[in-house]
C-alpha cells in the first residue's frame, strides 16, 4: 500500500489527487449508469448505458494526456496485491475446517436419475448411464416427451429396495430427490451434470467431468449436510422471493433470458409489479424487499445473488440476505460489500415471508413455483447423507474480507512483540 501510494507521489506529484478523484468519480458514474439501465426503458436506458461505457474510456483518455496510464496500472496493480497479501495475513489456520467424512462401502442396489437435457447433453457426452451401469446401478433416463414424475421415481425405488440415490440433472432435481433420501435415512450421490452445478460446487465435486461423481460408488466417503425447508418442499440451495423470482417465472425466460430480464426489472425495482414483501424471523422484520434470498447455509462475504459459494452446509442455520435498492445512491452504496443501506444480512432458523397476495412465486433452486403466503422456511440440520468421491477437487478455505483496521492492529502487535 506504501508502494503504491508512493508510485502515485513520486511520478505523478499533484495530479495524483486528479487520479484518485477521476477514478472514484467514474466508479460512481458507472454503478449509478449501471442502476439507471437496469431501472428504466427507453431513451433514460440507453443514455445510461452511454455512461457505462464512456465514463472508463474518459478516464483512460484524460491519463493518456497526461502520461499518467502507467502510472494508475501500477497502483491498481500494486493494491490488488496489498488486498491479496492482507487477506493471507488475516487468514487463521483450523478455520472453516472440512466437513468430517466416514468411509463408505459400495452399495448393494444403487438407483440413479439422469436427465439427458441437463447441462447441455452432459449425459450422453460423459457416457454416464453406460459407466453407472458398469459398476452396478440401475439408472432411469428422464426421457420425454411426456413429463416424467421425478418424486414417484425415486419412492418407487425405495420401495423395490435400493440402499443410495443419485440424479445426475439440475439442482431443482437435486433438491427433490434429496429430501426422499433425507427422508428414508438413504445416502444421496450428486452428479454433477447440470449446467451450474451450485450444489457440486460446495460439495467440493468436479464439475468439469461429472463422471468422476461416479467413483463415490466403488472409493467413496459419506458426511452429514443440512437441508433448507420451504413449504413441504426442500432445497439444497436457496429460495428466493421478489425480483428474481418475478423474472424467473416469465414464460419467455428460458428463450431469452436477457431480454426478459431487461424488460421485467424496471417495474419490480419502482415496485410497480410483483407483490409486495414482508419477512419475519427472530423478532426482525424486512419490510417490501425487491429481492429475498434465503439460503440453506450462509453464502460467503454477504454474496446478494447467492452464485458464490457456502463455507459449510452443515453450520445448521438459513443464510438471509434483502436488497432493496430504490436509488442509484443505494446502487453504489451496494458496491461496498457487506454495507449499504439497502442490503441486510441475516442468519436465522425459520423466516416467514408474507405478501399482499394469496400467492407469490418463489424460486427454489432455480426453478420458479407459485406458493400460498405465508411461506415458511426453515432449516434441518443434517438431515442428508451424502456420498462423495474420496478423491475430488474439494472446497477451498473462504477468502475473509479485509479488515485494513484490525490488519494494522495485527501489524502493530507483531511489531511490538518482535521488540
Amino acid at each position: 500500500m506504501i508502494a503504491a501510494a508512493a508510485v502515485l507521489l513520486v511520478f505523478a506529484g499533484w495530479r495524483s489527487l486528479a487520479v484518485i478523484a477521476l477514478a472514484v468519480v467514474a466508479l460512481c458514474v458507472i454503478a449509478a449508469g449501471a442502476y439507471w439501465f437496469l431501472a428504466y426503458r427507453g431513451v433514460v436506458r440507453w443514455i445510461a448505458l452511454a455512461l457505462v461505457i464512456l465514463a472508463p474510456v474518459g478516464v483512460l483518455v484524460l491519463y493518456g494526456l497526461n502520461n499518467l496510464i502507467w502510472v494508475a496500472t501500477l497502483s491498481v496493480a500494486l493494491m490488488l496485491l496489498a488486498a491479496g497479501a492482507a487477506r493471507l495475513a488475516l487468514s487463521t489456520d483450523g478455520e472453516n475446517q472440512a466437513t468430517p467424512t466416514v468411509p463408505a462401502g459400495p452399495p448393494g442396489h444403487a438407483f440413479l436419475i439422469m436427465n439427458p437435457r441437463s447441462g447441455g447433453g452432459k449425459v450422453a457426452k460423459f457416457g454416464l448411464k453406460e459407466k453407472a451401469e458398469a459398476l452396478g446401478a440401475r439408472v432411469a433416463l428422464l426421457e420425454g416427451p411426456e413429463v416424467v414424475d421425478v418424486a414417484a421415481l425415486a419412492r418407487r425405488a425405495v420401495a423395490d429396495g435400493t440402499d443410495l440415490l443419485g440424479v445426475a440433472g439440475g439442482d431443482g432435481t437435486q433438491a427433490l430427490v434429496a429430501g426422499i433420501a433425507a427422508e428414508h435415512d438413504l445416502p444421496f450421490l450428486v452428479i454433477s451434470a447440470g449446467t451450474r452445478n451450485h450444489f457440486a460446487l460446495d460439495l467440493g465435486l468436479d464439475r468439469e467431468d461429472p463422471s468422476t461423481c461416479l467413483d463415490a460408488l466403488t472409493d467413496g466417503e459419506e458426511f452429514r449436510i443440512d437441508l433448507g425447508i420451504i413449504g413441504d418442499r426442500t432445497f439444497v440451495n436457496n429460495a428466493s422471493f421478489g425480483a428474481y423470482a418475478e423474472v424467473v417465472r416469465s414464460p419467455a425466460y428460458r428463450d431469452d433470458k436477457r431480454g426478459t430480464t431487461l424488460e421485467l426489472l424496471p417495474d419490480l425495482l419502482k415496485g410497480e409489479s410483483g407483490p409486495r414483501l414482508i419477512a419475519h424471523t427472530d423478532g426482525v422484520s424486512i419490510i417490501r424487499p425487491h429481492a429475498l434470498l434465503i439460503s440453506n447455509d450462509p453464502y460467503q462475504m454477504g454474496d446478494i445473488a447467492g452464485l458464490g459459494r457456502r463455507a459449510r452446509l452443515d453450520a445448521g442455520t438459513l443464510g438471509i440476505v434483502a436488497v432493496t435498492v430504490d436509488s442509484a445512491r443505494q446502487a453504489i452504496q451496494l458496491l461496498r460489500r457487506g454495507h449499504g443501506q439497502g442490503l441486510t444480512l441475516l442468519t436465522a432458523q425459520e423466516v416467514e415471508v408474507d405478501a399482499d397476495a394469496p400467492e407469490i412465486p418463489v424460486g427454489i433452486d432455480g426453478e420458479t413455483v407459485m406458493m400460498p403466503t405465508p411461506v415458511r422456511c426453515a432449516i434441518r440440520p443434517q438431515a442428508l447423507r451424502v456420498r462423495v468421491p474420496r478423491n475430488r477437487p474439494g472446497v477451498p478455505p473462504p477468502k475473509p474480507p479485509v479488515d485494513w483496521t484490525q490488519l494494522r492492529q495485527l501489524a502493530s502487535f507483531r511489531e511490538s512483540g518482535r521488540g
